[in-house]
C-alpha cells in the first residue's frame, strides 16, 4: 500500500509553497512557485506539480489538502479588498464614529435600518423601507454586503432577514456579524463584518482556484484552510468566513516553526514579500489575542495568535524622503513589484525603458516607476470613478511607465486609490532588488535591479547631492534599512507581550543606542531572552542580521521557506460555542445562542439546556469542519454577585470547545 501523504499549500503575496508530508517521514518534498494573482490557480499547480514530480507519487496517495494565505492579511494590511455595502440595523450615524468603523468604511456606502434586539433578545420594529430604495443601485456598484444588527448575537433574527432579502434582489455575498463572532460590541462587531465583506471574493476565488486544479488533478480529498488562530476549518467554511483567515499564513508558520525546531519558547518572525509577522512561542504554544487580531491598524473580533504584523518584506515599497540635507530611506507598507520580477514576467519590456531614462541629463519625477494591471476579474472592477476608470483603461497586462500615464499630482491620487482596489501594481525598486544586486538573491532578472537602484542613486538630497554613491551603495543602504527596521518590529512585538507598551523602539535613543551598539558613558544593551526563529524564503538572507543586532541566537530550519505550507497539514481542527443564559427579571431566564432563543422559569433547567446546547453545536461545528472523532469540553462562566445578600444573575456563558485531527480519505 502507498503512504498515505498530506499536501500543504500557502499561497503569499509574493510566492506560493507546497510540501508533501508524511507522517512517518515528515516532509518529504517541497517547491516554490510565484503568487499569480490574476489566475490563483497558475500559482498553485505551479508549486504542486513541482513536489509530484520531485517524488513521483501518485495523485491517489494524497489524502488531505490543507491551504494556508496571507492574501487576506495583506489586503487589510495594503487597505485593499472589494467595495461592499454595510446594513446596520438598530444603530445611529453616531455609532460610525466607534471603533474605528467610519475610517475603515472610507467611501463604501451605509444603510440604516430600524430594527435590531434588546440585551435579552428582545426584538424592536424591524423596518426595510430604506433598504429597498438603495438595493438597485448598490446592487451593481458593491461586490458584497455586511449587515450587522443590534445585539444579533442575543437574537441573529432581523439580520438573518435581511441577508435573505438582499441574497433575493442582489444575488450578492452576504455576511452577517453573528455569523463571524459571539462577542459584544456593536460597532466592532460591524467592523468586523464589513471587513470580512471585502475579503470575500478574494478568498473565494483563492479556494476555488484550488478546488479547480485538484478536480483536474483528480485528487478528490478534504480540504482545510487554516484559521487566523492555527485551527483548521472546512474550505467551505472558510469561504462564508474569510476574515477568519487573517493571519492564516502566519498562524500556520507558527506551528510549522514549532514542528520544525521542536523550541518551547522563541520568537518567531516570518517575512515574506509584503509583511513581516512576530509572535511569541511559550510552552510551545502561541500566545492567542483574545481581544481580537489587529491588522492594517484595526482591531477585529476574531480570535487569532497574538501576532504583530507590520507592512515590511523583500517587496516593500523603498520610500526615500530627500527634503532634508541628508536623504532618509524608510520601507513599506505598500507592496510593489520588484524590477526584477516584473522585467522577468515581461522580457524586453522594463529593461529597455530604465536605459533610455539612465541616458537622460536630469532625472525624472516617476524614473524607475511602472504600473501593470494585477490581472483580477472585471467583476472586481466596479464601482470605479469617471477619472479612475479613465486612468484604468489606460494601463494594461504590459508595465507601462508611470511617466507616460501621469501627468498630475491628481492623477498620482488616482492611481494610488487604484492600487487599493488591488486592481493596478506599481512595479519599482524594493528590497528585492537590492539582494540581487548584493549576490543574496539571483532568481529574477538582475540588470533590471541594478538599472532601477542606479536610477533611484541619483536622486538629490536636500543639499543637491545623490542619495548615494552608486546602485551598490544603495543597495546596502536599502538591506541595512530593513535589517533596523525587522528588529524594530521584533522588539515592539517582544515588548507588547511583556507589557511594555510604551517603548517605542522606533522613536527610543536608548534603544537606537543599544541596536548600533554606540559607545557612552552609559551603556544600554537590548537583547532577547531565548532564540529568534527566521521564516519565509528569505530569512538565511536577512535574519542573521537581526539576530545579531537583537543579541540574539538566529535558528533558520531548513524548511524555513515552507514553514506555513508545513503548518497547514500538521494542525488540527477546532470549534468552540458559546451559549448564554440572561434574567431580565425574577424567575425568568432567556437562553441565548446555538438555536432559537428559549425563556425558562428554573435556573438550573436554564444551565442545563445552555451545556446541551453549547456541546452538541460544537461537536456539530467541528464535524462540519472535518473533524475525525472530535473531542469537547466545556467551561462555564457566570456572572451572579450578591445584591442586597440576594444573588443576582447577570449573565452565564457556557463555552463548548470540540478538536481533533481532520478527516483524511481513504486509498481505494
Amino acid at each position: 500500500m502507498t503512504e498515505q501523504l498530506l499536501l500543504g499549500i500557502d499561497t503569499g503575496g509574493t510566492y506560493t509553497d507546497a510540501v508533501l508530508y508524511s507522517e512517518t517521514a515528515g516532509v518529504v518534498a517541497r517547491a516554490k512557485a510565484l503568487t499569480t494573482r490574476y489566475d490563483l490557480a497558475v500559482g498553485i499547480s505551479g508549486a504542486v506539480e513541482a513536489v509530484l514530480e520531485e517524488t513521483q507519487a501518485p495523485v491517489s496517495a494524497i489524502s488531505l489538502v490543507s491551504l494556508s494565505t496571507t492574501l487576506a492579511t495583506n489586503a487589510l494590511v495594503e487597505g485593499q479588498g472589494g467595495r461592499a455595502a454595510l446594513v446596520m440595523i438598530g444603530f445611529g450615524e453616531d455609532d460610525l464614529t466607534r471603533g474605528g468603523l467610519a475610517e475603515a468604511l472610507g467611501n463604501d456606502p451605509v444603510v440604516f435600518l430600524p430594527g435590531g434586539h434588546d440585551v435579552h433578545g428582545d426584538e424592536r420594529p424591524l423596518d426595510l423601507s430604506a433598504l429597498d430604495a438603495a438595493l438597485p443601485e448598490l446592487a451593481q456598484t458593491v461586490s458584497s454586503f455586511a449587515v450587522a444588527g443590534y445585539f444579533a448575537v442575543r437574537n441573529p433574527a432581523h439580520e438573518e432577514k435581511v441577508r435573505d432579502h438582499i441574497r433575493a434582489v442582489s444575488q450578492l455575498p452576504v455576511t452577517c456579524s453573528h455569523e463571524l463572532t459571539s462577542k459584544l460590541g456593536g460597532p466592532r462587531r460591524a467592523l468586523t463584518t464589513l471587513l470580512n465583506a471585502r475579503l470575500v471574493s478574494m478568498i473565494d476565488r483563492l479556494i476555488g482556484a484550488c478546488e479547480d486544479y485538484l478536480a483536474r488533478r483528480g485528487i478528490d480529498v478534504p480540504m482545510m484552510v487554516v484559521r487566523g488562530d492555527g485551527a483548521l476549518i472546512a474550505a467551505a467554511e472558510a469561504r462564508l468566513r474569510p476574515i477568519e483567515t487573517i493571519l492564516s499564513g502566519p498562524a500556520a508558520s507558527l506551528v510549522g516553526a514549532r514542528h520544525l525546531t521542536g523550541l518551547d519558547a522563541a520568537v518567531v518572525s516570518d517575512i515574506g514579500g509584503t509583511t513581516t509577522d512576530v509572535a511569541v512561542l511559550d510552552g510551545g504554544r502561541p500566545k492567542l489575542d483574545v481581544e481580537g487580531a489587529v491588522v492594517g491598524g484595526y482591531r477585529t473580533m476574531v480570535e487569532a495568535v497574538a501576532m504583530r504584523t507590520f507592512g515590511l518584506g523583500g517587496d516593500s515599497e523603498v520610500r526615500i524622503d530627500d527634503r532634508g540635507l541628508l536623504a532618509k530611506l524608510d520601507l513599506g507598507p505598500r507592496r510593489f513589484l520588484p524590477l526584477s520580477l516584473a522585467s522577468t514576467q515581461h522580457p524586453g519590456t522594463i529593461v529597455p525603458v530604465l536605459e533610455r531614462q539612465l541616458r537622460a541629463l536630469h532625472a525624472g519625477r516617476y524614473d524607475g516607476r511602472f504600473a501593470v494591471r494585477t490581472g483580477v476579474p472585471a467583476r472586481l472592477a466596479s464601482g470605479l470613478q469617471p477619472q479612475e476608470q479613465a486612468l484604468y483603461d489606460r494601463i494594461g497586462a504590459t508595465p507601462a511607465p508611470l511617466a507616460d500615464l501621469l501627468a498630475s499630482t491628481l492623477q498620482r491620487v488616482t492611481l494610488d486609490r487604484l492600487v487599493a482596489r488591488g486592481l493596478v501594481h506599481i512595479c519599482a525598486v524594493t528590497p528585492s532588488d537590492a539582494m540581487h544586486l548584493l549576490g543574496g538573491q539571483g532568481q529574477w532578472d538582475g540588470e533590471a535591479a541594478r538599472l532601477g537602484l542606479e536610477l533611484a542613486a541619483r536622486t538629490k538630497d536636500g543639499a543637491g547631492f545623490p542619495i548615494a554613491e552608486g546602485a551598490e551603495a544603495l543597495a546596502r543602504r536599502i538591506v541595512d534599512r530593513l535589517t533596523r527596521q525587522s528588529s524594530d518590529a521584533v522588539l515592539s512585538a517582544c515588548l507588547d507581550s511583556d507589557g511594555a507598551e510604551g517603548i517605542d523602539p522606533v522613536r527610543s535613543q536608548p534603544v537606537d543606542r543599544a541596536l548600533h551598539r554606540r559607545p557612552g558613558i552609559v551603556q544600554f544593551r537590548v537583547g532577547l531572552d531565548r532564540s529568534l526563529i527566521g521564516l519565509g524564503a528569505s530569512a538565511p538572507v536577512y535574519y542573521p542580521a537581526i539576530a545579531d543586532m537583537l543579541g540574539a541566537q538566529s535558528v533558520i530550519p531548513a524548511d524555513a521557506g515552507v514553514a506555513n505550507a508545513v503548518g497547514a497539514v500538521v494542525g488540527r481542527v477546532r470549534a468552540a460555542v458559546t451559549v448564554f443564559v440572561t434574567m431580565p427579571e425574577e424567575g425568568n431566564f432567556i437562553v441565548n445562542g446555538a438555536g432559537e432563543s428559549a425563556r425558562l422559569s428554573d435556573e438550573a433547567e436554564a444551565f442545563s439546556v445552555a451545556r446541551e446546547r453549547a456541546l452538541a453545536a460544537a461537536l456539530a461545528a467541528a464535524r462540519a469542519n472535518g473533524a475525525d472523532e472530535p473531542a469537547v469540553s466545556l467551561v462555564e462562566e457566570i456572572d451572579a454577585p450578591e445584591i442586597r445578600g440576594r444573588r443576582k444573575l447577570v449573565e452565564a456563558r457556557f463555552i463548548a470547545t470540540a478538536s481533533g485531527r481532520p478527516r483524511i480519505a481513504q486509498e481505494a
